[in-house]
C-alpha cells in the first residue's frame, strides 16, 4: 500500500469525518500507522462503530472510482503532510485533513480574498460583485468563493477575468457540479483556476456540508467582501466565521435595505477596505493596480440605510431609506427566492439544459 492508497482508504471511511482522522493522526503520525494498528489502539480514539468501519476498509468499487479520477489530468488530492497544503487553512481551528483539488493548486497558497452573497442577488448587486473581484484579481488577489448561483458566480466570473484567477469550494465531490445550471462555470474554473472541496467523490448537496464549506472560504482568504446576504444565509455563516479565524470582514457599499448583512460590524466603505488589502498585496508583490482606486472598483458615495448605521452606496442607492412593507413586497416579487428548488447537481461529463 503506497501513501496516497493510505490517505484514500481513511478519506473514503464512511462515519469517520475530518475530526475523528485528525485524531488519529496526531496520535499514529500516519495514515499508514492509522490503518495498520488493531482494535485496541484504535478503540482510544474512536466509537466500537467507527472502529468496525475503520477495520472493515472503505467500498473497494469506491476506492478503485478515486484512483480512476485521481489518474485523470488536473486531478489530485491534497493532504496535511504535503508541503504545499495551505498555511492559512493551517491557523484555523480545524483544518480539513485532505482536499481534492481540480484545476492549479498552486492557487491555494496565494493572497486571496473571499467574496460571498445572496443567491437572489439583484442585477446591481451582481455586477457590483464582478466588478469587485475583477479589480482585486487584477491587483493580485485570487477571488474565493462558493460557486452557488448569484453573487458566488459573479465573483468567479470576476476573478477568472483578472490576472489573480479564482477558486471555488464547493459543499459535493469534485465529480459533481452543484448548481448544475453553474456547469459551465465550473468547466472555467478546473481549466484556469480551481475547484477544491473535502467531502469524497459522489458526495451529493446536503444541507450540513455547506457551513463546513464556508468555514474554508474564509479560511483560504485574508479577508471576505459580504454582498447583499439574507437573514440566516449561508454568507452570514461565512462572516461569523471569518471574524472568529481573525480575518477582515468587509460589507458592500450598496447593501439592499432588507438584507441581514446590512448590520455587519464592519467597514462601511467596501471600496476602501478592499483596496487596502490589495495595496498590502501590491507593495509586496510590486504590483501597481490597486483595488480601492476609482479605475479599479465601483465608486461608492456617501449613504445611509434605515436600521443599519452609516453606508457607503453607490448613486442608485444614495441615502435612500427602507421603502416599508410595500417596497419589500416589490422587492420579492422581483427577485424571487429559490432556496426550495429541487437541484441534485449534475456530473461533469452531464448535458445540462440551460
Amino acid at each position: 500500500m503506497n501513501e496516497l492508497d493510505a490517505w484514500l482508504r481513511l478519506a473514503l471511511l464512511p462515519g469517520v469525518g475530518n475530526t475523528s482522522l485528525i485524531r488519529l493522526l496526531t496520535a499514529f503520525g500516519s495514515p499508514e500507522a492509522v490503518l495498520s494498528s488493531g482494535r485496541g489502539a484504535l478503540a482510544a480514539h474512536l466509537t466500537p462503530a467507527q472502529c468496525d468501519t475503520l477495520l472493515a476498509g472503505p467500498d473497494a468499487v469506491a476506492l478503485d472510482a478515486a484512483l480512476g479520477w485521481l489518474d485523470q489530468p488536473g486531478n489530485s488530492l491534497m493532504t496535511l503532510a504535503d508541503a504545499d497544503y495551505p498555511k492559512t487553512l493551517l491557523e484555523i481551528a480545524d483544518p480539513p485533513a485532505m482536499l481534492y483539488c481540480k484545476g492549479t493548486r498552486d492557487l491555494l497558497n496565494r493572497p486571496a480574498l473571499g467574496i460571498v452573497g445572496s443567491r437572489n442577488a439583484t442585477p446591481q448587486g451582481v455586477r457590483d460583485a464582478e466588478a469587485f473581484a475583477h479589480a482585486l484579481s487584477d491587483a493580485g488577489l485570487t477571488i474565493v468563493s462558493g460557486l452557488a448561483l448569484g453573487i458566488d458566480a459573479a465573483a468567479h466570473r470576476g476573478g477568472l477575468a483578472g490576472a489573480g484567477s479564482s477558486i471555488a469550494v464547493i459543499g459535493t465531490g469534485l465529480d459533481r457540479i452543484y448548481p448544475a445550471r453553474n456547469k459551465a462555470l465550473a468547466h472555467q474554473l478546473a481549466e484556469n483556476g480551481l475547484i477544491v472541496s473535502e467531502f469524497a467523490l459522489g458526495t451529493p448537496p446536503l444541507p450540513g456540508h455547506f457551513p463546513r464549506r464556508n468555514r474554508l472560504i474564509s479560511g483560504l482568504a485574508r479577508g471576505v467582501l459580504v454582498v447583499e446576504a439574507a437573514p440566516g444565509s449561508g454568507s452570514l455563516i461565512t462572516a461569523r466565521v471569518a471574524a472568529e479565524q481573525g480575518r477582515e470582514v468587509i460589507r458592500h457599499p450598496r447593501l439592499d435595505p432588507f438584507s441581514a448583512g446590512a448590520r455587519l460590524p464592519c467597514a462601511d466603505q467596501a471600496g476602501r477596505q478592499t483596496g487596502r488589502i490589495g495595496r498590502r498585496h501590491s507593495r509586496r508583490t510590486g504590483l501597481a493596480a490597486t483595488a480601492g482606486s476609482a479605475s479599479a472598483a465601483p465608486r461608492p458615495s456617501a449613504g445611509r440605510v434605515s436600521g443599519g448605521g452609516p453606508l457607503a452606496g453607490t448613486a442608485g442607492n444614495s441615502g435612500r431609506p427602507s421603502p416599508g412593507c410595500a417596497g419589500r413586497r416589490a422587492h420579492n416579487a422581483r427577485y424571487p427566492r429559490t432556496k426550495n428548488r429541487v437541484d441534485a447537481g449534475c456530473a461533469f461529463g452531464e448535458a445540462v439544459d440551460a
